[in-house]
Protein backbone atom coordinates (compact mmCIF):
# COMPACT_ATOMS: atom_id res chain seq x y z
CA UNK A 1 0.00 0.00 0.00
CA UNK A 2 1.29 3.84 -0.39
CA UNK A 3 2.39 5.80 1.94
CA UNK A 4 -0.72 7.94 3.56
CA UNK A 5 -0.84 11.85 3.25
CA UNK A 6 1.53 13.03 5.74
CA UNK A 7 -0.55 15.85 7.31
CA UNK A 8 1.20 18.99 8.03
CA UNK A 9 1.86 20.57 11.65
CA UNK A 10 4.24 20.78 14.26
CA UNK A 11 6.72 17.98 14.78
CA UNK A 12 6.56 17.53 18.83
CA UNK A 13 9.81 15.58 19.11
CA UNK A 14 12.78 18.18 19.64
CA UNK A 15 15.02 15.23 17.86
CA UNK A 16 12.49 14.28 15.01
CA UNK A 17 11.99 17.91 14.53
CA UNK A 18 15.69 18.43 14.27
CA UNK A 19 16.20 15.89 11.60
CA UNK A 20 12.94 16.89 9.55
CA UNK A 21 14.94 20.46 9.56
CA UNK A 22 17.72 19.37 8.01
CA UNK A 23 16.64 17.15 5.50
CA UNK A 24 14.10 19.62 4.32
CA UNK A 25 16.42 22.58 4.27
CA UNK A 26 18.71 20.23 2.17
CA UNK A 27 16.15 19.46 -0.34
CA UNK A 28 14.81 23.31 0.29
CA UNK A 29 18.73 24.48 -0.95
CA UNK A 30 18.87 22.15 -3.82
CA UNK A 31 15.62 22.70 -5.17
CA UNK A 32 16.89 26.69 -5.22
CA UNK A 33 19.77 26.16 -7.06
CA UNK A 34 17.98 24.14 -9.94
CA UNK A 35 15.15 26.06 -10.37
CA UNK A 36 18.24 29.49 -10.78
CA UNK A 37 20.26 26.49 -13.06
CA UNK A 38 17.02 25.34 -15.47
CA UNK A 39 15.24 28.78 -15.78
CA UNK A 40 18.07 31.48 -15.23
CA UNK A 41 16.21 33.04 -12.43
CA UNK A 42 17.74 35.21 -10.08
CA UNK A 43 17.07 33.20 -6.90
CA UNK A 44 17.54 34.40 -2.80
CA UNK A 45 16.96 32.30 0.18
CA UNK A 46 17.01 32.94 3.86
CA UNK A 47 16.09 30.53 6.49
CA UNK A 48 16.73 30.96 10.30
CA UNK A 49 16.40 27.69 12.46
CA UNK A 50 14.78 27.71 16.10
CA UNK A 51 17.77 28.58 17.36
CA UNK A 52 18.11 31.70 15.48
CA UNK A 53 21.15 30.33 13.59
CA UNK A 54 21.25 31.47 9.96
CA UNK A 55 21.34 29.75 6.29
CA UNK A 56 20.77 31.48 2.99
CA UNK A 57 21.45 30.60 -0.95
CA UNK A 58 22.11 33.35 -3.80
CA UNK A 59 22.17 32.49 -7.24
CA UNK A 60 24.05 35.37 -7.56
CA UNK A 61 27.10 35.81 -6.04
CA UNK A 62 25.89 38.48 -3.85
CA UNK A 63 23.23 38.53 -1.48
CA UNK A 64 22.95 41.94 -1.32
CA UNK A 65 22.13 43.25 -4.90
CA UNK A 66 19.32 40.50 -4.59
CA UNK A 67 18.13 41.93 -1.44
CA UNK A 68 18.37 45.89 -2.80
CA UNK A 69 16.57 44.52 -6.06
CA UNK A 70 13.91 43.42 -3.43
CA UNK A 71 13.50 46.59 -1.47
CA UNK A 72 13.55 48.84 -4.82
CA UNK A 73 10.10 46.61 -6.05
CA UNK A 74 8.94 46.32 -2.93
CA UNK A 75 8.80 49.71 -2.08
CA UNK A 76 7.72 50.94 -5.78
CA UNK A 77 4.97 48.40 -5.44
CA UNK A 78 3.96 49.68 -1.56
CA UNK A 79 3.99 53.13 -3.47
CA UNK A 80 1.40 51.96 -6.25
CA UNK A 81 -0.95 50.51 -3.99
CA UNK A 82 -1.13 53.97 -1.61
CA UNK A 83 -1.47 55.88 -4.60
CA UNK A 84 -4.20 53.09 -5.55
CA UNK A 85 -5.75 53.35 -2.30
CA UNK A 86 -5.40 57.31 -2.43
CA UNK A 87 -6.91 57.24 -5.74
CA UNK A 88 -9.75 55.18 -4.47
CA UNK A 89 -10.18 57.42 -1.38
CA UNK A 90 -9.82 60.66 -3.55
CA UNK A 91 -12.66 59.26 -5.90
CA UNK A 92 -15.32 57.92 -3.31
CA UNK A 93 -14.81 61.34 -1.61
CA UNK A 94 -15.28 63.22 -5.20
CA UNK A 95 -18.43 60.73 -6.16
CA UNK A 96 -20.23 61.74 -2.44
CA UNK A 97 -19.15 65.77 -2.92
CA UNK A 98 -20.82 65.33 -6.80
CA UNK A 99 -23.84 63.10 -5.24
CA UNK A 100 -24.71 65.62 -2.61
CA UNK A 101 -24.17 68.56 -5.64
CA UNK A 102 -27.00 67.20 -7.46
CA UNK A 103 -29.13 66.55 -4.62
CA UNK A 104 -28.92 69.87 -4.00
CA UNK A 105 -29.90 71.01 -7.52
CA UNK A 106 -32.37 68.54 -8.31
CA UNK A 107 -34.10 70.19 -4.83
CA UNK A 108 -33.52 73.51 -6.15
CA UNK A 109 -35.20 72.86 -9.55
CA UNK A 110 -38.26 70.99 -7.69
CA UNK A 111 -38.53 74.44 -5.87
CA UNK A 112 -38.56 76.45 -8.76
CA UNK A 113 -41.03 74.25 -10.58
CA UNK A 114 -43.31 74.84 -7.88
CA UNK A 115 -42.69 71.49 -6.19
CA UNK A 116 -41.93 70.09 -2.61
CA UNK A 117 -42.84 74.07 -0.63
CA UNK A 118 -44.09 72.49 2.26
CA UNK A 119 -40.57 71.48 3.86
CA UNK A 120 -39.72 75.67 2.96
CA UNK A 121 -40.07 78.37 5.96
CA UNK A 122 -41.23 82.23 4.95
CA UNK A 123 -37.42 83.29 4.57
CA UNK A 124 -37.03 80.45 2.88
CA UNK A 125 -40.19 80.96 0.35
CA UNK A 126 -38.60 84.90 -0.15
CA UNK A 127 -35.18 84.24 -1.00
CA UNK A 128 -37.01 81.69 -3.55
CA UNK A 129 -39.44 84.69 -4.60
CA UNK A 130 -36.12 87.16 -4.99
CA UNK A 131 -34.60 84.05 -7.05
CA UNK A 132 -37.19 84.16 -9.24
CA UNK A 133 -37.53 87.49 -10.05
CA UNK A 134 -34.04 88.07 -10.61
CA UNK A 135 -33.98 85.49 -13.05
CA UNK A 136 -36.85 86.97 -14.87
CA UNK A 137 -35.21 90.67 -14.98
CA UNK A 138 -32.26 88.62 -16.48
CA UNK A 139 -34.85 86.78 -19.36
CA UNK A 140 -36.84 90.34 -20.15
CA UNK A 141 -33.29 92.13 -20.65
CA UNK A 142 -31.78 89.30 -23.06
CA UNK A 143 -35.10 88.73 -24.75
CA UNK A 144 -35.49 92.86 -25.28
CA UNK A 145 -31.55 92.86 -26.50
CA UNK A 146 -32.01 89.85 -28.87
CA UNK A 147 -35.45 91.98 -30.41
CA UNK A 148 -33.65 95.02 -30.67
CA UNK A 149 -30.68 92.90 -32.72
CA UNK A 150 -33.45 91.37 -34.76
CA UNK A 151 -35.12 94.91 -35.54
CA UNK A 152 -31.91 96.54 -36.39
CA UNK A 153 -31.20 93.61 -38.60
CA UNK A 154 -34.40 94.19 -40.81
CA UNK A 155 -34.02 98.07 -40.95
CA UNK A 156 -30.63 97.03 -42.57
CA UNK A 157 -31.91 94.78 -45.19
CA UNK A 158 -35.39 97.14 -45.94
CA UNK A 159 -32.40 100.42 -46.48
CA UNK A 160 -30.57 97.99 -48.68
CA UNK A 161 -33.87 96.74 -50.52
CA UNK A 162 -35.14 100.60 -50.64
CA UNK A 163 -31.82 101.91 -51.95
CA UNK A 164 -31.63 98.65 -55.10
CA UNK A 165 -35.38 99.67 -55.85
CA UNK A 166 -35.02 103.13 -56.15
CA UNK A 167 -31.65 101.96 -58.42
CA UNK A 168 -33.97 99.61 -60.71
CA UNK A 169 -36.63 102.81 -61.18
CA UNK A 170 -33.84 104.72 -62.42
CA UNK A 171 -32.76 102.34 -64.78
CA UNK A 172 -36.67 101.83 -65.75
CA UNK A 173 -36.91 105.19 -66.49
CA UNK A 174 -33.59 105.88 -68.02
CA UNK A 175 -34.81 102.83 -70.32
CA UNK A 176 -38.05 104.42 -71.16
CA UNK A 177 -36.99 107.45 -72.04
CA UNK A 178 -34.14 105.95 -74.31
CA UNK A 179 -37.18 104.04 -76.16
CA UNK A 180 -39.03 107.41 -76.58
CA UNK A 181 -36.48 109.32 -78.46
CA UNK A 182 -35.53 106.69 -80.41
CA UNK A 183 -38.99 106.05 -81.70
CA UNK A 184 -39.15 109.72 -81.87
CA UNK A 185 -35.97 109.57 -84.13
CA UNK A 186 -37.47 106.65 -86.05
CA UNK A 187 -40.84 108.84 -86.93
CA UNK A 188 -38.96 112.07 -88.15
CA UNK A 189 -36.39 110.13 -90.53
CA UNK A 190 -40.10 108.26 -91.99
CA UNK A 191 -41.22 111.82 -92.28
CA UNK A 192 -38.14 112.94 -94.36
CA UNK A 193 -37.99 109.83 -96.04
CA UNK A 194 -41.92 109.81 -97.60
CA UNK A 195 -43.06 113.90 -98.33
CA UNK A 196 -46.61 114.95 -98.57
CA UNK A 197 -48.08 116.20 -101.84
CA UNK A 198 -51.33 118.48 -101.74
CA UNK A 199 -53.88 118.59 -104.60
CA UNK A 200 -53.44 122.03 -106.70
CA UNK A 201 -56.24 124.13 -106.89
CA UNK A 202 -56.79 124.22 -110.62
CA UNK A 203 -59.32 126.68 -112.22
CA UNK A 204 -62.56 125.20 -113.46
CA UNK A 205 -63.81 126.81 -116.91
CA UNK A 206 -67.00 128.54 -117.75
CA UNK A 207 -68.16 128.08 -120.99
CA UNK A 208 -70.91 130.79 -120.89
CA UNK A 209 -68.75 133.05 -118.80
CA UNK A 210 -65.66 134.89 -120.28
CA UNK A 211 -62.45 133.54 -120.13
CA UNK A 212 -61.11 136.15 -117.62
CA UNK A 213 -62.14 134.86 -114.71
CA UNK A 214 -60.85 131.60 -115.74
CA UNK A 215 -57.41 133.24 -116.66
CA UNK A 216 -57.35 135.35 -113.83
CA UNK A 217 -57.52 132.11 -111.51
CA UNK A 218 -55.34 130.57 -113.24
CA UNK A 219 -53.14 133.16 -113.06
CA UNK A 220 -53.37 133.16 -109.43
CA UNK A 221 -53.04 129.26 -109.51
CA UNK A 222 -49.66 129.72 -111.75
CA UNK A 223 -48.47 132.00 -108.55
CA UNK A 224 -49.50 129.50 -106.16
CA UNK A 225 -47.97 127.03 -107.53
CA UNK A 226 -44.76 129.14 -108.40
CA UNK A 227 -44.86 129.54 -104.88
CA UNK A 228 -45.36 126.79 -102.77
CA UNK A 229 -46.40 127.56 -99.11
CA UNK A 230 -44.44 126.88 -96.12
CA UNK A 231 -44.06 123.34 -94.99
CA UNK A 232 -44.88 121.93 -98.41
CA UNK A 233 -42.34 120.20 -100.36
CA UNK A 234 -43.05 119.18 -103.71
CA UNK A 235 -40.63 116.99 -106.24
CA UNK A 236 -38.46 118.60 -108.70
CA UNK A 237 -40.35 118.11 -111.82
CA UNK A 238 -43.64 119.48 -110.51
CA UNK A 239 -41.28 122.46 -110.27
CA UNK A 240 -39.71 122.69 -113.46
CA UNK A 241 -43.60 122.48 -114.98
CA UNK A 242 -44.96 124.99 -112.99
CA UNK A 243 -41.90 127.48 -113.74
Amino acid sequence: MGRGRLQLKRIENKINRQVTFSKRRTGLLKKAHEISVLCDAEVALVVFSTKGKLFEYSSDSCMERILERYERYSHAERQVLASETESIGSWTLQHAKLKARLEVLQRNHRHFMGEDLDSLSLKDLQNLEQQLDSALKHIRSRKNQLMHESISVLQKKDRALQEQNNLLTKKVKEKEKALALQAQWEQQDHALDSPVIRPLNLPSLDINGGTYQARHNRHDDRENLTQPRAGTLLPPWMLRHLS
